[in-house]
Parts: structure tokens; C-alpha cells; sequence
């Protein structure tokens, strides 16, 4: 893996995937998210990985999609589809998933950062977090999901008006599930992933096939297993 995502697998089942371009506000440009998604791909076949979980380096989780690369998309159409192909790989591979995925937001989740850990099954922030859509000014939004969490009311205000909610009224619209202090977080983050990992694989990956029904996402278009 490239040092824009930092991965590792734990003896408890876990597998621990850091974006790392604190720079940049871990950006997710088409290499982190392709680095991400060779590493779904690549673990959803151990039978020693039970559960994923989703951090960010220095202050922010992500800011969203790379503003640089949409620029030279705009000039380049063969960068353009690259950028997409690129988008909805990464979408898709998160959303269907078929084990458990832990976020923990510190800091600013906005754009594609902000649909990243809606498509994590438990989110846990720091009181540091933040979320919005600041792209609905020029760019469509994932709706589906973010409606499955906290209905269509909260979803469409935050859709449609790309306000910045912070980590207190995310709780409050059940976004994420906890607050701990910034420094807390990843302790926290981990505790629950291996309070997740108890469970047999096979019986958290029933439970995800639930989880992905529910949401309406037809089960064959999960990975293959």
C-alpha cells in the first residue's frame, strides 16, 4: 500500500486502514481511494478478519473528494472517468461490504468524507467532529444512505442546505452513536471493534446481510464470497 492509506490487521480480527494525507486533510484522491478499495477486495476473503476499522491521521477524518483532481477533470475527459470509475468502486465497496465497519471522526468529515462514514455501520466521533455536504453548491450527494440513518426529514436539510453539523447535534440525529474527547478516540474506536469481533464471522456476516437488506441494496451486488 502507498503511505496515503496505512493498514494493518490485529489479533483480533481486526483490520485497521488510516487514511494518511493529514496535509491535505486526508483528501480521498483516486489513489487513497483505490488503495482502499484493493485493500476491501483483498481482505474480504481472510477468514481471520472479522471486522474493518476506519481512522484518519493528524486533525480532520476527511474533507472529501480531492478538489485538485476535479479541476483537472474538468480539463481531461479521460482523467474525468477515471475519477469516477474511481468513485463508484469505492462507493460501491464500502456500502456492500459484507463485515462490520467501525468510523472514528475527528475532526471534519465533509463531502466524501461525510458519506464515507455514513457508509460505516457504527460511527464514533470525538468532540472535535464535524459534518456536511459543502459540495451540494456544484455536486450531487449519496442521499440513500444518509436517509437510512437518520430519516428524511434530517436527511434532506443537510442534502439539500449543506449545512456543518458538530459532533453534539450529530449525536442528536443519531449520526454517530457516541462522543469521546479527541484524545479517547481511537481507544474507543477499538474497544467496540473488538466487542464486534466476539461474534463469529459467519454471524456477523448474516448480521451484514441484514444490515445491507434493510438499506434496500440487492445482496448480489455484495462482493462476491
Amino acid at each position: 500500500m502507498g503511505s496515503d492509506l496505512l493498514t494493518s490487521t490485529l489479533q483480533e480480527g481486526i483490520a485497521l486502514l488510516r487514511f494518511n494525507r493529514p496535509e491535505r486533510k486526508n483528501a480521498l484522491s483516486i489513489a487513497l481511494r483505490d488503495a482502499v478499495s484493493d485493500f476491501l477486495e483483498e481482505i474480504v476473503s481472510d477468514d481471520s478478519i472479522k471486522c474493518v476499522v476506519l481512522l484518519g491521521s493528524g486533525s480532520a477524518f476527511s474533507a472529501g473528494f480531492d478538489l485538485k483532481e476535479f479541476e483537472t477533470a474538468f480539463a481531461d475527459k479521460d482523467f474525468d472517468a477515471l475519477l469516477w470509475a474511481s468513485s463508484d468502486r469505492y462507493h460501491k465497496l464500502l456500502l456492500t461490504f459484507p463485515l462490520p465497519i467501525v468510523a472514528g471522526i475527528k475532526g471534519p468529515a465533509l463531502g466524501g468524507g461525510f458519506d464515507t462514514a455514513v457508509l460505516a455501520d457504527i460511527r464514533i466521533a470525538s468532540e472535535s467532529a464535524s459534518f456536511g455536504h459543502p459540495e451540494v453548491a456544484f455536486a450531487d450527494v449519496v442521499y440513500g444512505p444518509l436517509h437510512d440513518l437518520v430519516g428524511g426529514a434530517v436527511a434532506r436539510d443537510l442534502c439539500l442546505t449543506g449545512r456543518q453539523v458538530a459532533a453534539v447535534e450529530a449525536l442528536r440525529l443519531h449520526l454517530v452513536s457516541e462522543i469521546v474527547p479527541d484524545e479517547m478516540l481511537e481507544a474507543r474506536v477499538m474497544e467496540v471493534a473488538s466487542y464486534v469481533a466476539r461474534a463469529p464471522r459467519d454471524v456477523l456476516m448474516r448480521t451484514k446481510q441484514k444490515i445491507i437488506r434493510r438499506a434496500a441494496i440487492p445482496f448480489e451486488h455484495t462482493l462476491a464470497l
